[in-house]
């Protein structure tokens, strides 16, 4: 503590502060290993890592969902046009997992409502179990009964089939 110290401020020296006083003329061999890893090993990385961010920064790349053009559906595609025939497959593909994802996000919300609610979801959970319903119905309308091999052409028929039957019931329904 200098010696021309306030006495109004400092009454009495500290009395709690340690006295740093060598006792050894040797050095520290921990303060030689710090300096060792600092300049050896610590810094040539934080170069190089700092080098590598400032590129990335200069170039940077973002990464999202890759993005497919909608092309047209099997329904769409000329007689003999094997490629139109080709990417409306790959559309369908596509769009299948696009639902099946749709039908698994909406069913952990239900099973997350149901875990969270306990005994009050029947109550609680009403929409979710109501929307899951309406999803897998029109999942179902769609993709069922295809099978794993299933494809564009079989689900096109299947539709197909499905639009008569319901005209046909309509149909009915009105000559009564």
């Amino acid at each position: 503590m200098p010696e021309d110290h306030d006495w109004e401020a400092y009454k009495v020296p500290p009395t709690r502060t340690p006295v740093a006083d060598r006792t050894t003329s040797a050095p520290n061999p921990l303060t030689f290993v710090q300096t060792f890893f600092t300049h050896v090993i610590d810094a040539p990385v934080t170069f190089v890592r700092e080098w590598i961010e400032r590129q990335q920064a200069k170039n940077k790349t973002y990464y999202y969902h890759q993005k497919f053009r909608r092309v047209p559906d099997l329904s769409e595609c000329l007689e003999g046009d094997y490629l139109c025939f080709f990417e409306a497959e790959c559309q369908w593909r596509r769009d299948r997992l696009v639902d099946q994802e749709i039908v698994e996000i909406i069913r952990e919300r239900v099973g997350a409502c149901k875990q969270r609610e306990g005994p009050n979801q029947f109550q609680n959970c009403a929409k979710e179990v109501e929307l899951l319903k309406q999803v897998t119905k029109a999942y179902q309308d769609r993709y069922g009964d295809l099978g794993y091999h299933g494809n564009a052409r079989t689900c096109l028929m299947k539709q197909k089939h499905r639009m008569m039957e319901e005209r046909k019931a309509a149909q009915a329904k009105a000559s009564e």
